[in-house]
């Protein structure tokens, strides 16, 4: 333990990693459920090969530690830190192969020092089961061409497979290993190797569960994540929001040093190779293999499309390698002040709750509306509950309560995975419903005064009730308005 100790105490670095995680443990048992905690924990308590709107393997890690250690909040959120400080872990073992101490340990603290580690720390996502199987598959193919340890690219596959199970971004695993060999001078001859190849089809085999539900389902993930985004992107419509918004976005997620610093290599390297045709060495080419076609890629979508904060995230792993070859101890200084500031007020928040937040993408309220809405179906026997939105209020009461609560197919709109949870809605034919529809822009405490017509449709008669006012530190924050709904009818 002495030897432990010493070694911590000698080496700054692995002093900032340690504080920010400890930091960010601490703040665990004071973060409240997410509905993306509550979504993918019901994934896991209904298994399945894969699911409407990702692969599940967050799903199963969320089952995995519910089972041993029993459902809670906090439990959902010490499986996002365990997974989370194993990618740290990870990470540090990847960029040791391409960097020098002293380069490395500046790597290692950027790392930690970001905000999007805080987010996975604590929000469960598909991305945080990713980001482990990325860097650990990008340690297997270095291992496997640098060191032409044979076995890697074996294990290799594996951890792409699992990748891709995680979500379906990670089929940029593939094209970066691929156009990394196409402009690799001295390996492309590895295309004729058979080890390659039988990587890649280890990679795809291990993604067969995912293949095999869109196959049963008639492809309906695959076209939900596809389609509809092929058709936005297809109108292209120039937007200065989206764009702007996406810089603000990333600028947040890494903190603006850098986020700077990874704008900067990157136009110095794409420059380099279109002006001047100059190929980086092989190390050096392969971090950018796994970090232009994400992080350019989506980016050059910013201004026609809406791309979401966490897309460019598993470009980041070799873009802070990256960035580590370039950041000075100076700017290393001023990142981690912007990240010191940064968390000291995301901690604030979390503990006081000084800004509230005009969305159902919070961590309060949830708790208090599942008790309000047991003292309705007390007051209303035998009713049956469901919510308006695609998943989050449905995911979050079902976390709470012990009946069974509805989402919006119970009306017949689409409702992700609830569509997919074997649910014969005829079973509640007859019965009456308690629907609840959160007010995302809570302005007044009033009756809504309509509702929506589908409604209509399969009740006989809707009554607005009094709405749910949740208060945090007595401050009317969050409101839901309440329908009591007679009669349903499944099949009108």
């Amino acid at each position: 333990m002495n030897k432990i100790s010493s070694f911590i105490k000698n080496n700054k670095a692995i002093s900032w990693v340690l504080g920010f995680q400890l930091f960010r443990l601490i703040l665990l048992p004071f973060m409240g459920l997410m509905p993306q905690d509550a979504y993918y924990y019901l994934y896991g308590q209904n298994l399945s090969l894969s699911y409407f709107d990702h692969p599940g393997m967050i799903g199963y890690i969320l089952r995995i530690f519910t089972e041993i250690f029993g459902q809670s909040i906090f439990t959902i959120k010490l499986a996002d830190f365990v997974i989370t400080s194993l990618t740290i872990l990870s990470f540090y073992k990847l960029a040791s192969y391409f960097l020098s101490q002293q380069k490395l340990q500046r790597a290692f603290v950027l790392l930690a020092s970001t905000i999007f580690v805080s987010i996975l720390s604590f929000n469960s996502t598909p991305d945080v089961p990713l980001l482990l199987f990325w860097t650990l598959s990008l340690i297997c193919l270095f291992k496997a061409i640098f060191e032409e340890k044979k076995w890697f690219w074996v294990l290799g596959g594996i951890a792409m497979g699992l990748a891709f199970n995680s979500k379906y971004t990670a089929l940029l695993l593939q094209i970066g290993l691929i156009a990394f060999l196409i402009f690799s001078n001295k390996y492309r001859k590895l295309f004729l190797s058979p080890w390659l190849w039988v990587s890649l089809i280890i990679s795809f085999a291990v993604t067969f569960p995912v293949w095999y539900w869109n196959y049963q389902n008639e492809f309906a993930s695959f076209a939900f994540q596809s389609s509809e985004r092929t058709s936005s992107i297809s109108e292209f419509k120039f937007s200065s929001k989206y764009f702007f918004g996406a810089i603000g976005h990333q600028m947040f997620l890494l903190l603006p040093v850098l986020f700077l610093i990874c704008i900067t290599f990157t136009y110095k390297y794409i420059k380099r190779a279109l002006l001047k045709f100059k190929i980086p060495q092989a190390k050096t080419l392969f971090l950018l293999a796994f970090f232009i076609p994400t992080f350019v890629g989506f980016f050059s979508l910013t201004p026609i499309y809406w791309v979401k904060l966490n897309w460019m995230m598993p470009s980041y792993i070799t873009g802070i390698i990256l960035a580590g070859m370039f950041i000075s101890k100076k700017l290393l200084k001023v990142q981690l002040v912007f990240s010191i500031v940064f968390h000291v007020l995301f901690s604030l928040q979390i503990l006081f709750y000084f800004v509230p937040i005009k969305s159902d993408d919070t961590w309060v309220g949830w708790k208090e509306l599942a008790k309000e809405t047991e003292k309705l179906q007390d007051t209303y026997p035998k009713t049956f509950v469901f919510s308006g939105d695609n998943y989050k209020t449905s995911a979050c009461l079902n976390f709470f309560m012990n009946d069974k609560v509805y989402a919006q197919n119970i009306i017949g709109l689409p409702a992700l995975h609830f569509d997919y949870l074997g649910d014969n809605l005829s079973t509640l034919d007859n019965k009456n419903g308690i629907f609840i529809d959160s007010d995302k822009r809570f302005k007044s405490d009033k009756l809504k005064g309509t509702h929506n017509p589908l409604l209509n449709k399969y009740f006989d008669s809707v009554t607005e009730l009094e709405p749910i006012i949740i208060k945090i530190n007595n401050k009317e924050s969050r409101k839901f308005w309440v329908f009591y709904c007679t009669n349903y009818q499944s099949k009108k």
